[in-house]
């Protein structure tokens, strides 16, 4: 869809073959008034567009005004490298906060080239921290004692989970308020859901019952082919409007992004893809009012 995201229309059939709501204006943040929403980005696959949606979906809802953390809680550290961070010349990265009581958080975070936007930065180290935390007390809310603490700062918190349902993943929804699903629009993507709704469902009845999910977000469209489509449709068909309206499309622009260590609304923004994830981020605060 060549329109920009401000001039959607309620009655405009968009890439999912629905209607686009009626989205209002994006509105700016309470004032003064940080609300923390933690939203993770959740899928045990693997290159289905989780990095990718956590730096630009922030990027976009930066841009409205809002304070935003990402925590890359990936031990690739793709979050860290996608936003021009190493993450093998960091002394300390979200690992260190996570088993260690005496660091602050401020000693951690990095700010990024983004105005309003900040990072808590991982590497390889944070793998051990899967097997480290085992032997601890409440294991499954570490990440939680963390961001609860870092939620009166900033307006929302994204966090960029591994690709895995290991305790990092657990800890992650655990810690969160919502849980946003970025699918790729490939068959075998569409057959992991299954198995991450159920895990979903344990978490939000033994760990965190406040725990919502946002939406499955499509990513890597390509309309050109059946297949594409297809997979669409089953998705919609299985979860309704659970399923965002915006479609995020296959473009060499993203792998781009990744080499320049910015977002694409920055390095892009008159492109279809950076339109896309300011469509996601107007979606994503109608779906959370309070944000």
């Amino acid at each position: 869809m060549a329109k920009k995201a401000n001039s959607i229309q309620a009655t405009e059939v968009g890439p999912t073959g629905r209607p686009w709501p009626d989205l209002p204006a994006t509105r700016p943040p309470s004032d003064g008034v940080k609300n923390g929403l933690i939203i993770a980005m959740c899928n045990q696959k693997g290159g289905v567009g989780k990095t990718t949606t956590t730096i630009n979906l922030g990027a976009a809802l930066a841009e409205t005004g809002r304070k935003i953390l990402l925590v890359d809680f990936d031990p690739q550290g793709s979050a860290s490298v996608g936003l021009g961070v190493n993450p093998h010349t960091l002394e300390r990265t979200i690992y260190n906060l996570l088993l260690s009581r005496t660091i602050d958080a401020s000693d951690v975070i990095v700010p990024t080239g983004v105005e309003g936007m900040d990072i808590l930065p991982a590497n390889i180290d944070l793998s051990a921290a899967e097997l480290q935390l085992v032997s601890e007390v409440a294991r499954e809310h570490t990440l939680k004692r963390v961001l609860d603490r870092l939620r009166p700062d900033y307006d929302i918190i994204l966090i960029d989970c591994a690709p895995s349902l290991g305790l990092l993943t657990v800890n992650a929804l655990t810690a969160a308020d919502k849980v946003l699903t970025p699918l790729e629009c490939e068959f075998f993507a569409l057959r992991g859901i299954a198995l991450l709704t159920d895990t979903i469902t344990k978490v939000k009845d033994r760990l965190n019952p406040d725990l919502e999910m946002l939406g499955i977000l499509g990513t890597m469209f390509d309309a050109r082919t059946l297949h594409s489509r297809e997979v669409l449709d089953r998705v919609i068909q299985a979860f309704g409007e659970t399923v965002f309206h915006t479609v995020i499309r296959r473009t060499v622009k993203f792998p781009e992004t990744t080499v320049a260590g910015e977002p694409i609304t920055t390095y892009a923004p008159e492109s279809s893809g950076a339109d896309q994830y300011r469509s996601l981020a107007r979606e994503v605060l109608a779906r959370c009012p309070d944000a």
